[in-house]
């Protein structure tokens, strides 16, 4: 029996929106894909969120990248608030999960800077029981280790937990270690899948 309902952050309760983010700044969607290229979508982008990176570090890798936009990396990440934006049903969506028993916990690859410069996505948070944003502890999913983690802090039994991701990876992560998993496409079909597992 599910008792525990863990999300996901990005694209789940919150959009993670890095091509319309740069756009907003004024590239056009060539150079936005550029610039993503050598960063948002680029494997180092989630030493980031390990939490193990300065921002510079991570600029740097950037650059070696693409040198040849280093001014229009440095310019887009200067600030990254507009990148990760609430979506309007995650408070409504965690306090209805409570209201009916359940208990709430986030468990998301998230860095310092996105928690600092993104924090109106995040008012959601409060209204949870708890859980962990991967840079303050140095790991990111899927590493089963972080999972375990939050299971470990918050006395969670795995077989009472069902886990809300976009990533397949992560989600198959979740399952090899007893939890629930549903790969969140979008809140109705995520309802749906919850509702099937008992969920209501």
């Amino acid at each position: 029996m599910i008792h525990n309902v863990i999300f996901d952050i990005g694209n789940v309760l919150t959009d993670f929106r890095w091509k319309e983010f740069l756009m907003d700044q004024g590239y056009s969607e060539e150079m936005a894909m550029r610039i993503g290229r050598a960063s948002t979508l680029h494997p180092c982008w989630a030493e980031l969120d390990r939490g193990y990176w300065t921002v510079e570090q991570l600029m740097e890798a950037f650059v070696r990248n693409d040198p040849g936009i280093e001014r229009e990396l440095r310019s887009a990440y200067a600030n990254v608030r507009g990148m990760v934006v609430p979506r309007a049903y995650a408070i409504p969506w965690v306090r209805e999960l409570k209201r009916k028993g359940y208990r709430v916990y986030y468990l998301s690859n998230f860095s310092a800077k996105a928690e600092t410069e993104c924090a109106e996505a995040l008012e959601f948070l409060p209204y949870t029981d708890g859980g962990i944003l991967s840079y303050k502890e140095k790991m990111i999913k899927p590493d089963p280790a972080i999972y375990k983690l939050l299971l470990s802090r918050y006395g969670l039994k795995a077989e009472e937990c069902v886990f809300l991701d976009d990533t397949p990876a992560n989600v198959e992560a979740a399952k090899a270690l007893g939890m629930q998993g549903i790969r969140f496409l979008d809140k109705e079909q995520a309802e749906a899948e919850l509702q099937k597992m008992g969920v209501e």
